[in-house]
């Protein structure tokens, strides 16, 4: 595999161990996103010691369409020749009740989770629909199959990622474009600490008696559908621990 890959929330979690993987396998270039400078410029220079590859870190937010279409507008043409887009910018805030949520938090998932998936996707698209190749890796969650108490929002847009995903598919045949939907469950990051705002012991409470998923877990899996011959297109791949069946029926050790 010789390939450009873009991996959006690039600084944690499943977006960080997918650069990881991608940079490990090859001669890959990497073009990392995330909101935090620091992280992304230690991940670009451990990457780049540790490998033979490139790698071109932009720091933003994927809510900022302005600031994403500037970005890709401004591309060095070295590299333009884009084969993957891994769209994994995404977050859960609170676990409330519908009538008890805070409609700021709602705003923001929807915002990053279906709004930033499609700004990144559309910015980018040009420069695979000219080859008449590329690959849009979509993370959604067993959320986005099931719909749970307290999910609400967060359940619906992980919903529209895979009806997104379901369109792209369609819609991006004729240009030969890849698009396969990542469905995770239960993966050990800092997820559950960003959707409970810090609070350290309900986000552990998540995973007592459960040996989750781990980030690396994930991209493995992504890599995998990215390895795929150019005439085969996993369209959806659903990943859980081997304790978890869906969003509803876990087996916890007592």
């Amino acid at each position: 595999m010789n390939k450009i890959i873009v991996i959006t929330g690039a600084t944690s979690g499943i977006g960080k161990a997918c650069a990881e993987k991608f940079a490990s396998a090859g001669s890959n270039d990497l073009i990392i996103i995330g909101r935090r400078r620091e992280r992304l410029e230690i991940l670009k220079n451990e990457l780049e010691e540790k490998y033979p590859i490139k790698i071109l870190a932009i720091t933003l937010d994927v809510q900022d369409k302005e600031a994403v279409f500037a970005a890709f507008n401004n591309l060095p043409e070295e590299w333009h020749s884009i084969d993957i887009l891994i769209n994994n910018a995404g977050l859960a805030l609170g676990r409330d009740f519908f009538d008890e949520a805070n409609m700021n938090d709602w705003e923001t998932m929807l915002n990053t989770n279906v709004h930033g998936l499609l700004y990144v996707s559309r910015a980018i698209l040009p420069f695979m629909a000219t080859r008449k190749k590329g690959h849009i890796i979509n993370i959604s969650s067993t959320a986005g199959k099931n719909v749970y108490e307290k999910g609400n929002i967060y359940c619906a847009s992980k919903h529209a990622v895979a009806a997104i995903s379901q369109s792209m598919r369609i819609d991006l045949l004729r240009h030969n474009i890849k698009v396969t939907a990542i469905f995770p469950g239960a993966v050990r990051s800092e997820f559950s600490l960003v959707r409970f705002k810090g609070d350290n012991s309900k986000a552990e409470d998540v995973y007592i008696g459960i040996t989750p998923l781990t980030p690396s877990d994930v991209a493995e899996n992504i890599f995998y559908c990215a390895s795929q011959p150019a005439h085969v297109c996993i369209n959806e791949l659903v990943i859980t621990c081997t304790q978890q069946a869906d969003s509803f029926y876990l087996f916890k050790n007592q």
